[in-house]
């Protein structure tokens, strides 16, 4: 391996750490009892909808049985609203309820909030280091 591939990996490891990691307190810290796959799925749903079960199973990469528990989980808690599919009357589309736009713009505020308390722990240096890594950590999202 050259030296240019193993400083790549390192870089790569680390950052999947890291990630990871503070991906992990956030959801942690951020104080939501909605599972990572139940906030996922409100915000596909939020993105993507309306969108049939099947549709969501997809995106979310999980079975329909298992997104059909899902559903079952935020239907209990009011956070999506299950209306007719006017293509196929044994479907439904789901698109997310006032309490669901309410619950997400909730927990982003949290987590948005748990991050800021991070970010001000660290030196003025470090902080500038990582809003210059901005839009190369952007550039990873696309596709």
């Amino acid at each position: 391996m050259s030296t240019a591939t193993a400083a790549g990996t390192s870089t790569a490891s680390r950052l999947r750490l890291v990630v990871g990691r503070l991906h992990r307190r956030l959801r942690t810290e951020g104080g939501s009892d909605l599972s990572p796959l139940l906030l996922s799925a409100l915000v596909t749903i939020e993105g993507h909808g309306p969108l049939r079960l099947g549709e969501l199973a997809a995106r979310e990469a999980v079975s329909a049985p298992t997104m059909s528990r899902a559903l079952a989980a935020l239907d209990e808690r009011g956070v999506v609203t299950r209306t007719p599919d006017p293509a196929d009357a044994r479907s439904v589309l789901l698109t997310l309820s006032p309490e669901g736009e309410r619950v997400l713009a909730e927990v982003r505020a949290t987590y948005t909030a748990t991050l800021q308390r991070r970010l001000d722990r660290l030196d003025p240096a470090q902080r500038h280091a990582l809003e210059d890594a901005l839009p190369a950590l952007e550039a990873l999202l696309a596709d």
